[in-house]
């Protein structure tokens, strides 16, 4: 796993790709047996058909991908909207990027350095149907500068000598976000004439889930609607939140005051949903927040503040 920075490190030790918007997944084949397994080893093998379909071309017998499932307009972007809500973005199509191989025809790699790990991707990949992220040449700053250009997300700076350490944020693999946006588990909502109005979201820390904001922007009356189908079924009776009401002001609608708090239904936390914001405020609570999709790939008792 890739741990965040505020600026990624240089030199020739390092290799660097785009961090890619979708969904983290394991792809396993044993002769036509093709498995899809999210980081929370929720099975996606029948939400993505194409992608096995694919994964039966691969050249092994018996072999273990690590890539990222996206959804890419014609230009190749990706879009974590467009991965969620596949029948309102027909233009958009699915692809499976695949960044590492660690296990290999019964032969575990997990030991190898990375670029030895790599080496070994493009024939296993060649003609399948699915695509391998490529790195990106040039300096970290230089390609820091070309990926915020294009809009995407963020890049991942990998030590080429790493090994495979599975779960563990050794700094081994490093990211940085170009355009801020986290996970953050629901623990409430504001209703509304669509079902939600908004949503109280927040993070995991050792004294409990703490607030992070009230989510108003980024919704359609479509996704209201779906967010509430979801959460309808996790009504709670108390605050989840160990840090709310909030005292003073509620700047830029971060806060909930006493006052608010009659205005929220609470739910049992175990929903987590991707939000874009532009900072960080003093108080630690998110500025200009927008709600972007819900994470089924992702455990909500894992999920920590980033930065």
């Amino acid at each position: 796993m890739a741990r965040l920075v505020q600026t990624l490190p240089e030199g020739d030790d390092w290799l660097y790709e785009v961090k890619l918007d979708g969904y983290r997944a394991l792809l396993s084949k044993r002769g036509v047996d093709v498995r899809l397994r999210s980081r929370n080893d929720r099975n996606l093998s029948a939400a993505y058909p194409h992608v096995v379909a694919a994964g039966r071309k691969l050249r092994a017998d018996a072999v273990l991908l690590d890539g990222e499932i996206v959804a890419v307009d014609r230009n190749g972007v990706p879009s974590f909207q467009a991965l969620q809500y596949r029948s309102a973005y027909p233009d958009h199509t699915i692809a499976y990027y695949a960044f590492d191989v660690l296990h290999l025809n019964g032969e575990s790699l997990l030991r190898l350095p990375l670029s030895d790990r790599r080496r070994r991707l493009p024939s296993i990949v060649a003609a399948s149907g699915l695509l391998i992220s490529e790195t990106l040449s040039g300096t970290a700053v230089e390609v820091t500068a070309a990926v915020r250009a294009l809009g995407l997300e963020g890049v991942i700076a990998k030590r080429r000598t790493s090994r495979y350490e599975s779960g563990l944020r050794t700094g081994a693999w490093c990211k940085i976000k170009l355009d801020r946006q986290q996970e953050f588990v629901i623990g409430g909502y504001r209703p509304g004439p669509s079902g939600v109005d908004a949503l109280v979201v927040g993070y995991h820390e050792k004294d409990g889930l703490k607030f992070a904001a009230k989510v108003r922007a980024g919704f359609t009356p479509h996704l209201r609607r779906e967010v509430f189908d979801r959460v309808k079924r996790l009504h709670a009776a108390r605050c989840p939140f160990v840090d709310l009401p909030t005292t003073g002001p509620a700047h830029w609608g971060g806060g909930v005051t006493a006052e608010q708090m009659a205005e929220m239904q609470w739910v049992r936390p175990t929903i987590v949903a991707q939000i874009r914001f532009v900072e960080w405020t003093a108080d630690g609570h998110l500025r200009h927040s927008a709600f972007v999709g819900l994470r089924d790939d992702k455990r909500a008792r894992d999920v920590r503040r980033e930065g």
